[in-house]
């Protein structure tokens, strides 16, 4: 992977995360509110366009050309090889409601998630930073980081429930420990560094730009990323796609969650 680019991609996360939290000091209340539609068809709030906005300035400016494919614009053509998958702000809900776990996410790659080559999810309350390489590992806070060898006895898991709930879901959520904190890429990091044995969610729900960069990063971390359909995940660069996630520290594990896959 092109130097400059992965220096481009951690500078717009850089950016967004100071920009991020200056709103959150400053214009709390503000950051829910609606104020257009993104090229996914879902709600933009304030927080996600001023994060999206940092980044677009940054590529605009850039002498090093890089197209980008966001929640808010779609794809952007800025003339380049390479694109900028990114989610400027994973867990909306959480950040406008005060729960402090959202994040924004960057992956690079050409046309869908099996070519990304590098991958950034920055936890942007704590400032905590997981990134991996493609065939070079994964990595929290610069330090190589593992899936768990074996599944934890007490199993802790994050399950998409409520209105995301499937009667798989129900089933799993009654075994062992259950969380739901609501931010895919930054949940499906917690998978790659050990603290979660699994991610779970079953229905159809999830775009590329949630997961493009999180999925690198638990693969590389020696994990499994797959669909409720046991398929390895792969998507197109495309905001309008949608897909189940299951994203397991083993494919023993994965079969035990999904017998039937």
């Amino acid at each position: 992977m092109d130097e400059k680019l992965k220096l481009l991609a951690n500078d717009i996360v850089e950016k967004i995360w100071k920009g991020v939290k200056k709103e959150k000091r400053n214009n709390f209340y503000k950051l829910g509110k609606t104020i257009g539609i993104g090229a996914d068809g879902s709600p933009t709030s304030y927080i996600d366009q001023v994060a999206e906005d940092i980044a677009i300035s940054i590529l605009e400016k850039s002498d090093v050309r890089v197209n980008l494919l966001s929640e808010e614009k779609g794809f952007v053509d800025f003339g380049g090889k390479y694109v900028f998958v990114l989610d400027p702000v994973d867990g909306t809900r959480n950040a406008y409601r005060g729960i402090p776990f959202y994040s924004v996410s960057l992956a690079i790659g050409t046309s869908k998630i099996s070519d990304v080559d590098y991958g950034i999810v920055k936890n942007i309350p704590t400032g905590d930073v997981f990134t991996a390489e493609k065939h070079h590992g994964a990595f929290l806070n610069n330090t190589r980081v593992r899936v768990c060898e074996v599944p934890s006895t007490d199993m802790l898991s994050s399950i998409s429930l409520g209105k995301n709930y499937t009667p798989r879901a129900g089933v799993l959520s009654k075994k062992g420990n259950v969380r739901s904190y609501g931010a895919a890429s930054l949940e499906m990091c917690l998978v790659a560094i050990s603290a979660l044995d699994y991610y779970f969610v079953g229905r159809n729900i999830l775009r590329v730009v949630d997961i493009a960069a999180a999925t690198l990063i638990v693969r590389e971390a020696g994990g499994i990323v797959k669909t409720i359909a046991g398929d390895d995940l792969d998507m197109e660069f495309d905001v309008t796609g949608r897909t189940s996630v299951v994203a397991t520290c083993s494919e023993a594990l994965f079969k035990d969650l999904l017998p039937k896959a």
